[in-house]
């Protein structure tokens, strides 16, 4: 600080020795935390992320909109949020991988800072293959069918898969065969994306 005497106050008349107090500032005790949320998707080919995040200092909880990534402190301090993870395959599924990076402005002025992750979830989807029904009168030649019918979620545009139908029936009598077959699945379609159900179909001469 600095003085000045007021009027009529004559600096002869004082020995005037200045002594400074000290203004300490200490780091923030209260602890922030950052959270990002959790979230699921049926697989359907495509990149997925969330970004939903919670910001707390202290008793103070500040609640994101999806894809707000930047965060203000009651300090007036930041926190930027970025790099988010995203998840395509079940393959990619996993505990807390909704990762991301942030900056906090004024970091060293802060004791606790904390990340907590949430989880992106991609589940498979369910498709039934089902063989035809087909009846003909016998005539010596074997009743065969290759139709094969996707069902249920189905594939996603441009995956699917290739099938070797073998089910063959040529006489008559017995229980009617079943319309067996097998199924190859086409390039860059990933088995662990779909749970698959083969159902056959009946041969009936």
């Amino acid at each position: 600080f600095t003085y000045t005497l007021n009027e009529g106050t004559l600096a002869e008349n004082y020995e005037i020795n200045p002594v400074y107090g000290t203004l300490t500032v200490t780091k923030s005790t209260k602890a922030i935390t950052i959270s990002s949320d959790s979230k699921g998707w049926k697989y359907d080919g495509s990149d997925h992320s969330y970004e939903k995040y919670t910001v707390t200092y202290g008793d103070e909880t500040i609640e994101g909109t999806e894809g707000q990534v930047e965060f203000t402190l009651s300090t007036g301090d930041k926190i930027t949020i970025s790099n988010g993870a995203s998840v395509k395959n079940v393959s990619d599924t996993a505990a807390k991988n909704n990762t991301y990076d942030y900056e906090l402005t004024n970091a060293d002025q802060y004791e606790t800072v904390t990340a907590s992750y949430g989880t992106l979830t991609i589940t498979a989807r369910n498709v039934t293959l089902t063989s035809a029904d087909d009846t003909k009168e016998y005539d010596g030649s074997p009743l065969t069918n290759s139709t094969v019918t996707v069902s249920g979620d189905g594939f996603v545009s441009g995956e699917g898969a290739t099938y070797n139908v073998t089910g063959s029936q040529t006489e008559v009598g017995g229980e009617a065969k079943n319309n067996t077959f097998t199924y190859t699945l086409n390039e860059g379609t990933l088995a662990e994306n779909y749970e698959i159900n083969p159902v056959y179909g009946t041969l009936t001469v």
